[in-house]
């Protein structure tokens, strides 16, 4: 057994069901589980660690509900172009992909979001060319030290059938099927405190058939793992599922027995009033990317009608190569800034008519992006250990430390300061109990190396689709 105390938190932030903050607070950690919080006076003296945390804001660790790991070999390329032309160029790029270069991405990847706060991340893997396997993934999480959902993606609806990837990017439906199973078998652990968790996601309405769908729901529900796949990104897409299948893309994967409390998709830009509300009743889960839903010009999502609706809502950078990033406290921040220009009125329709859109300052605080990027990514991975800090919860937070520029001005609301103000690397992060952050720096993976190897993997790459 081992115990690990914090103790003078500038702030503790919970996130717990009153969402206390505590100044001068703490916790006290048994093995991997939160045992007591509250002010550092009513905890326990000491511990086998302790970190004295004075001067840091402590919020729970972060969890990431979309991205694409991978996709760090391929960042800045199709610069200024929309999802299907993005997706087009970088097909041929991807089709050099390597199992070496998954695990050397994947590292390089949840490096990035573990010093920027995140604690638990899906990820969708969904191309696997040459030699390519799901299992590096999971390797190279388990080597860096964060919770993962690995979403076993798939693509099988090529050019030749109508679907938008190249035939040779794609795998053939049974051993799709085939493979899920051996990989939930393998790893899927469906325990409290879980670190590794299986997700079947077939990747999209455009290069999957409507059977894998069907069948990878099927397979799903007998093993009792989640579901996930992009939807209702673009405009495109929505044109696409209509001259396809005759459906928008929402009434589209209800009709395949892809909505409920089990299944989160990615992106849901373009939804209706009603498909709003039907997310909502049936508890179907949304992955909110403001940055890579800008960066690819795609729209904004509603996020604020899909939580007053009930549809959980989390959290995601998505692929670094269509946001370029993966910073995941910064998509926090950009996620309150963007909902307060989401179209509010057309001004025309005001005195004078002036034209253009109204937004809303008060659209979504700084809190209510903390929510979303902790409880809100926490529910809609279907998990109820992590995303608070709480009695009986998985030891997974993380300390900033506000004695830098970043923050000078801003002590008089520390927490906000956490999203309104720059914040560059997080300070501590613990996941599970043990240290995976410390003082600014990765501590369980010497980085240097894997970055000298993920560029030299990146030049390859691309070179070799030239």
């Amino acid at each position: 057994m081992s115990t690990l105390l914090v103790k003078n938190a500038l702030v503790l932030v919970t996130m717990d069901d009153a969402r206390q903050e505590i100044a001068g607070g703490g916790l006290f950690v048994r093995d991997n589980v939160i045992e007591q919080v509250g002010p550092t006076a009513d905890l326990p003296a000491t511990a086998d660690t302790v970190l004295d945390l004075r001067d840091h804001v402590v919020l729970p660790g972060l969890v990431n509900t979309h991205h694409h790991l991978y996709q760090s070999l391929t960042r800045v390329i199709a610069q200024d172009a929309d999802l299907f032309t993005w997706l087009k160029t970088l097909y041929p790029i991807w089709a050099n992909l390597t199992d070496e270069a998954i695990y050397v991405s994947t590292i390089t990847g949840l490096a990035e979001l573990a010093l920027s706060g995140c604690t638990t991340s899906s990820d969708h893997l969904y191309i696997f060319p040459n030699d390519c396997t799901l299992d590096s993934q999971i390797r190279a999480a388990a080597d860096i030290g964060l919770r993962f959902h690995a979403a076993r993606g798939s693509m099988s609806l090529g050019e030749s059938r109508g679907g938008l990837p190249p035939d040779r990017v794609t795998e053939d439906e049974t051993f799709i099927l085939r493979d899920s199973r051996r990989l939930i078998e393998t790893y899927h652990d469906a325990g409290r405190h879980a670190m590794t968790r299986v997700v079947l996601a077939p990747c999209s309405p455009f290069s999957v058939t409507p059977d894998l769908m069907r069948e990878s729901a099927a397979l799903a529900r007998a093993y009792g793992v989640r579901l996930h796949t992009h939807l209702a990104e673009t405009i495109e897409e929505e044109a696409f599922c209509l001259e396809t299948f005759g459906q928008r893309p929402v009434p589209y994967v209800e009709s395949l027995g892809w909505t409920g409390d089990d299944v989160w998709h990615a992106h849901c830009v373009h939804m209706s009033p009603g498909e709003i509300e039907l997310f909502g009743g049936t508890g179907t889960g949304v992955a909110h990317c403001p940055s890579s839903n800008m960066r690819l010009a795609s729209g904004i999502c509603h996020v604020l009608d899909l939580r007053r609706a009930g549809a959980p809502v989390g959290l995601g950078v998505d692929g670094s190569a269509s946001n370029d990033a993966g910073h995941l406290l910064a998509e926090a921040r950009q996620a309150m800034l963007l909902q307060r220009v989401a179209p509010d009125r057309y001004l025309s329709e005001a005195p004078g008519g002036r034209g253009g859109f109204a937004g809303n300052a008060g659209a979504l605080s700084a809190r209510e992006a903390l929510e979303i990027g902790t409880r809100g990514g926490a529910a809609a991975l279907g998990r109820d250990d992590i995303g608070a800090l709480a009695p009986g919860m998985s030891a997974d937070f993380v300390a900033v430390n506000l004695n830098r520029v970043d923050y000078a001005g801003a002590w008089h609301d520390p927490v906000a300061a956490i999203v309104f103000c720059r914040t560059g690397r997080v300070d501590w992060s613990v996941v599970n109990g043990r240290v995976v952050v410390r003082e600014g720096h990765l501590a369980t993976v010497d980085l240097e190396p894997h970055l000298r190897r993920h560029n030299a993997i990146a030049r390859a790459m691309v070179d070799g689709s030239n």
